[in-house]
């Protein structure tokens, strides 16, 4: 996304059409639209072609060059693609490339912070049908996905859950009270914050479902919201889009127990277990 927005950059700045720049390839107008979207690969010779229609130094060419073909290569969950859905694939690469993440869960705990026993809980629940190994390798993939947190240039991450949550009792007391200590330990981590949504607050504006809200750190991309549903999910960019969550989200910190509270919360809800 972020080359394919430097390639629109580039191709405005040399006053080049979409139709000059598609002659240059050999291709239709429209695949160069797509190449600027980052709806198709990213084609080693046609990119450099396109450059030098810009341009743009032979130098910064092969650099270029070089940057397209690390975007190329199959992130780390290609080999979890056997259970990895098309609709989710875009949020596990937004995910890895966030420099913030603001979400809010009114049902479950954030996946990045689930424990595996958890985590096998919620998946036998919503997969059935499926064998014990294709959930262990469900159930992998998301683990996986929580070394992100580690990281020293992974992202901060900023949690609302509804008290709920914490009191839904998914996989029995004893996986309960492990994913209540994970928790605990997931806030001692710098860039981890958790507030809880009790219920005497009742009513509040993100009561309609779960969503999350990722930042980046290329100026290139723009922030983006996710939301889902059963039948698979949706992406929001458009800046009013995006706003109208990122509102919601600063209202129901407010409303929220403060991020200081969270521990004693916890400990409390551990000790009714």
């Amino acid at each position: 996304m972020v080359l394919g927005k430097r390639l629109r950059h580039l191709r405005e700045q040399a006053g080049v059409s979409f139709e000059d720049a598609a002659r240059a390839i050999e291709v239709t107008p429209l695949t160069v639209r797509r190449i600027e979207k980052a709806e198709v690969g990213l084609r080693i010779p046609y990119v450099k072609e396109l450059l030098r229609t810009y341009g743009v130094p032979a130098a910064e060419i092969d650099d270029f060059a070089t940057l397209a073909r690390e975007a190329n290569r199959p992130g780390w969950w290609y080999k979890y693609r056997d259970v990895l859905p098309e609709w989710f694939k875009a949020y596990v690469s937004l995910e890895s490339e966030a420099s913030v993440i603001r979400l809010y869960e009114p049902h479950y705990v954030p996946g990045l912070l689930q424990t595996r026993d958890y985590a096998t809980a919620l998946m036998r629940v919503g997969f059935p049908n499926e064998s014990k190994e294709e959930i262990a390798r469900r159930v992998a993939l998301r683990l996986r996905r929580q070394d992100l947190l580690a990281k020293p240039d992974g992202p901060a991450m900023w949690a609302i859950v509804d008290e709920t949550v914490l009191r839904r009792p998914v996989g029995g007391p004893e996986v309960i009270r492990a994913q209540l200590d994970r928790l605990v330990e997931a806030l001692r981590m710098p860039k981890v914050s958790i507030q809880v949504m009790p219920y005497r607050v009742g009513a509040h504006p993100g009561a309609f479902g779960p969503f999350h809200h990722f930042r980046f750190g290329f100026s290139e991309l723009p922030d983006v919201v996710y939301t889902e549903n059963l039948a698979g999910s949706v992406y929001y960019d458009r800046p009013e889009d995006v706003v109208t969550y990122l509102e919601v989200l600063d209202r129901m910190s407010v409303q929220a127990e403060p991020v200081a509270r969270t521990r004693d919360i916890l400990g409390e809800l551990r000790k009714e277990l």
